[in-house]
């Protein structure tokens, strides 16, 4: 029997690259995403089975929904890929707003509790009890870009929640790790090729990588046994400016 996989953000980017990866591996995905025909393109590229459920990580009734029928369609889940995000504009700290904040964190931070609290409530109650929980971090966990307050308070604080799964699912023989990824291409990066800003206020062109290295990555985590973890791995373009950023 396959093992079962959630990726939220599923529809495009990193999402739908770890989707069709894990998929081609042998796993049984759950793709979801706010878009149901976006993830319906997912599903019919994949070279193996996903299965495509509309939800929205902001809300919770919608969430619950999303657990019910993965309950309801596969029994059980082994693997989640934490993944859905999202950023605003970058902005100077004095002129953010609480909307602008809340964007940000909403996805980032309170939907990736929300996913991950159900999946542990899952993995925690189904027999055999246990699972793997993998949260997308970033580069931003570590550093901060200019202008950038909310999306990096968002990924720092991933880190906290990982660790804290970490710890707490040790008990239920869950596991908690993080992938921090660095300019990897996707929509998201298409803009770096015309630049993006500096610590020393310019704006430089910066390199990427193949999302499918994440893919990849996603899947060696997923596949190590509960008794083994990777806590933290980076995954990043060699000579983007993380090392020495500043």
């Amino acid at each position: 029997m396959s093992k079962i996989a959630l990726v939220t953000g599923g529809s495009a980017g990193i999402g739908r690259n770890a989707t069709l990866t894990l998929a081609k591996a042998g796993y049984t995905v759950v793709a979801t995403g706010r878009r149901q025909d976006a993830l319906e393109e997912t599903a019919n590229l994949a070279d193996g089975t996903v299965d495509p459920i509309a939800s929205d990580v902001t809300d919770e009734a919608s969430i619950d929904a999303l657990f019910a029928a993965i309950q309801s369609n596969h029994g059980r889940l082994d693997v989640v890929f934490n993944n859905a995000g999202n950023n605003v504009d970058t902005t100077n700290f004095g002129d953010l707003t609480l909307q602008d904040w809340n964007t940000v964190i909403d996805v980032n931070l309170t939907g990736a509790f929300l996913i991950a609290n159900r999946a542990y409530r899952m993995m925690r109650d189904q027999s055999p009890q246990g699972g793997r929980i993998i949260n997308n971090g970033s580069i931003s966990a570590h550093v901060p870009r200019p202008g950038s307050a909310p999306y990096a308070s968002s990924k720092h604080a991933i880190t906290g929640l990982t660790r804290s799964i970490s710890l707490d699912g040790r008990q239920h023989s869950i596991s908690c790790g993080q992938i921090d990824i660095g300019n990897a291409a996707s929509d998201m990066t298409a803009k770096m090729g015309g630049g993006v800003p500096q610590a020393d206020g310019s704006m430089k062109p910066e390199p990427t990588m193949s999302v499918q290295h994440v893919g990849d990555a996603v899947l060696h985590m997923a596949n190590l046994p509960l008794d083994a973890n990777i806590l933290f791995m980076t995954v990043m373009s060699s000579a983007m400016p993380f090392v020495g950023r500043g």
